[in-house]
């Protein structure tokens, strides 16, 4: 397996230099891309959606605002665009070891509908019809649509079906860029970071439903008839008081009075309004007491599935070959960058740090400094209040003017008929 190692460590103080050494040397690296040099030779561009005029064209950029301008990556570059694009690797097995997919992305459009996943791909794929359709065996990444979807997906391809996670990982939305990191090991347990801190973790047989449940509820079993599942009964000792049922609801105002202009003769006979009766409490309910009887609440007991058969590949993807980008955007401007597959986890938090943890202050102030001048532009090309109030002025006149020649208008259509 070819083990690729970052190409310019050159600027990093020695003491970096050497631990980046041995964690390379620890470290079975099976793909990494920093888009420098010939990336154009490594990749494959799809030609899906490319008949329908929808196929999306990437730039290689570093983008508007970033920490760095040498540290290029491939960004979408069109609106409503299909993008599709791969990258081969020599194919290897996760089996025995750590599986390690990192990557960064950064969402300069701001992003309110749209991907910024990726996917690791086994076996043969035809790389120029790479698209939706085409099987997968890992979906990592961020995802945002509107208000509701704002997660990290993790999809597991297992027996030829894609399960999602059953846990929530919120993703971040800011247009900075983010490194996403997803971790599976041997022992079928996983992580998800983003920026080198873990966010998730758990396992493969809990948080996706890749084999059928360990142990399920007996179904044989029933309810005890004796089960008191009541936690509160009424107070057996707790009586009604005595002419409790003779309180009236409502009561004669004791301040009203009749007016002295009413006429009996003429009026009818007066009668006080009614008011609420303070001393009225309702209907009469016992109080209530813990039931000295109560069991809580009935559960089946568990039993072994006997449809759960253990699989200890769980975690194995026999032969990964190939990683993609395979998303749809309204709005582009999404940038991925360096790519990483490996075997340790430390290997990739070291490669993290000398990307996004040495440019992510610096590219922080360039975006703040580009909205800046953002607003500054925007305030310039807004319209002084007075000039607004006579422009509104003007409108209302001519308005008043259209108004009337649509009335004469139609006058003289209604003359004619």
């Amino acid at each position: 397996m070819a083990t690729q190692r970052r190409q310019n460590p050159s600027f990093l103080p020695l003491i970096s230099v050497f631990a980046l050494f041995f964690v390379v040397v620890a470290a079975d690296v099976f793909f990494e891309e920093g888009f420098h040099g010939d990336w154009e030779s490594r990749w494959v561009k799809s030609e899906w959606k490319k008949d329908e005029n929808m196929a999306g064209e990437w730039n290689h950029t570093s983008g508007k605002w970033n920490g760095d301008s040498n540290d290029k990556g491939i960004q979408t570059s069109e609106d409503y665009r299909f993008y599709a694009i791969s990258a081969e690797f020599p194919e290897f097995s996760n089996k025995g070891k750590t599986l390690v997919f990192q990557f960064s992305v950064k969402h300069e459009q701001k992003l309110d509908c749209g991907g910024g996943y990726m996917k690791l791909l086994s076996g043969d794929v035809d790389q120029k019809k790479f698209g939706g359709d085409t099987p997968y065996s890992i979906m990592f990444g961020p995802d945002i649509c509107g208000y509701t979807t704002k997660k990290v997906h993790a999809i597991l391809t297992y027996n030829g079906t894609n399960h999602l996670i059953k846990k929530e990982v919120p993703c971040e939305t800011d247009q900075l860029t983010h490194v996403y990191t997803f971790i599976l090991r041997p022992d079928a347990t996983y992580s998800i970071l983003i920026d080198n801190v873990e966010k998730q973790t758990g396992s493969l047989y809990s948080d996706w439903d890749l084999l059928p449940p360990k142990t399920i509820k007996d179904p044989s079993a029933k309810k005890p008839e004796d089960w008191d599942e009541k936690e509160y009964i009424d107070d057996p000792e707790d009586k009604k008081p005595e002419g409790y049922d003779d309180i009236p609801k409502e009561i004669t105002d004791p301040e009203a009075k009749k007016p002295e202009d009413w006429d009996d003769e003429e009026d009818g006979e007066w009668t006080a309004p009614t008011i609420p009766n303070p001393e009225y409490k309702g209907p009469w309910t016992p109080k209530k007491i813990k039931n000295p009887n109560y069991k809580g609440k009935w559960k089946a007991p568990m039993i072994d599935n006997p449809d759960f058969k253990d699989d200890p590949d769980l975690y194995v993807f026999p032969n990964l070959k190939y990683v993609g980008v395979e998303l749809w955007q309204v709005k582009s401007g999404t940038l991925f960058d360096n790519i990483v597959i490996c075997d340790d986890p430390e290997y990739a938090k070291q490669i993290a740090e000398e990307t996004w943890g040495k440019q992510k202050d610096a590219e922080k102030a360039a975006f703040e400094e580009a909205e800046k001048k953002r607003e500054e532009e925007e305030s310039k090309d807004a319209p002084a209040d007075s000039d607004a109030e006579e422009d509104d002025a003007d409108d209302d006149a001519d308005s008043d003017d259209a108004d009337d020649k649509s009335d004469s208008k139609d006058d003289e259509t209604h003359d004619e008929l």
